[in-house]
């Protein structure tokens, strides 16, 4: 596959160089950790650090989202591959400002070991506090009643915004967590994959599907889905994905939700928006009410083809959340 780099070892220092010269009004890296970037914004004493962070390749997921509204700071990760502990301790040591740090981020094994590790080392080190709030959004792989096996995929970003937007209100820490945890709770996604992506390392695809292929449920690394089958219609695919989250989530008629459709990578806002007509005509049909929708690449990966659906059950206290303008280089709210 082709992809415009330089030395594969270094495809992501180059982007994180060119992402900071492209944003300096808005981010900027720490002298102490390569991988460790906050934004530019002054923050007040006495407000909640939000802290991001997880694997390169998912662009604009997750630097993207650091600004007003969302997150203080980021910590990068090598591709598909959790940050080390060192540059999350760095960012929460930046960005607290006495009152606490939360961390958000994917249940991934990887990124419970090492956010853990950092959220030790900030307690015993530094004498800041860390709480967590883990994205566990994707039906497809665990089990309703096995959900803390849950992957965290695109309804992350709706995490992000609640927890956000709740630091922004200036609740405290333990407030800051319950919102994130409510968002996570009543957040759930559902994807399908179309084509992988390569690695630059090895210009090896990440998965193997057919050329008349899809695969529901598929992972954003890659991970094996629930089924394979031969490509169908966007409708019939948008209802497969939009039943299968509410066979999972009670959303009754009257209820509100936000929408997001998110691609993978490759596949062209045309087809996103063909899939989110759908999911209006499903929702509008069963009298759920779509108080905000998003279309576009908000978590990606890197090229792969596909996209996912993710609802988010609203009640006044997320709509709120949701409402909350953002400014971050790679989304705006007003």
């Amino acid at each position: 596959m082709k992809k415009l780099m330089n030395d594969p070892r270094y495809v992501v220092e180059e982007m994180i160089e060119g992402y900071v010269k492209a944003h300096p009004d808005y981010i900027r890296q720490l002298p102490e950790n390569d991988r460790a970037l906050v934004t530019a914004k002054e923050t007040r004493e006495g407000k909640v650090g939000v802290l991001i962070g997880g694997g390169s390749g998912h662009e604009p997921g997750f630097l993207g989202y650091v600004g007003q509204g969302m997150a203080d700071g980021v910590a990068v990760g090598n591709i598909f591959a959790s940050p080390s502990p060192d540059p999350i301790l760095e960012v929460t040591k930046a960005i607290d400002k006495g009152a606490g740090v939360v961390y958000l981020y994917g249940n991934y094994a990887g990124d419970i070991m090492n956010f853990g590790m950092a959220a030790e080392m900030a307690d015993l080190e530094e004498d800041i506090r860390v709480e967590t709030a883990i994205a566990s959004d994707d039906v497809a792989s665990a089990p309703k009643d096995e959900k803390e096996k849950r992957r965290g995929i695109a309804g992350e970003f709706f995490i992000y915004k609640a927890a956000g937007a709740a630091a922004d209100f200036g609740y405290d820490l333990d407030e800051v967590v319950r919102v994130a945890k409510k968002a996570n709770d009543n957040t759930r996604s559902m994807g399908v994959g179309l084509s992988p992506c390569a690695l630059p390392q090895t210009g090896e695809p990440s998965f193997e599907i057919g050329e008349g292929e899809m695969e529901i449920g598929l992972g954003h690394h890659g991970e094996p889905g629930i089924e394979k089958g031969p490509l169908e219609t966007a409708d019939r695919v948008a209802d497969r994905l939009v039943n299968d989250i509410l066979e999972d989530i009670t959303i009754s008629r009257g209820d509100r939700v936000a929408v997001l459709v998110n691609g993978l990578g490759s596949t062209p806002l045309m087809e996103q928006y063909i899939v989110f007509r759908r999911v209006e005509q499903i929702l509008s049909e069963k009298g759920i009410e779509i108080y905000r929708s998003y279309v576009g690449n908000y978590i990606t990966s890197l090229e792969m083809g596909g996209l996912s659906v993710t609802l988010m059950k609203l009640d006044d206290e997320l709509a709120k959340t949701i409402d909350h303008p953002v400014d971050c280089p790679m989304f705006v709210q007003k």
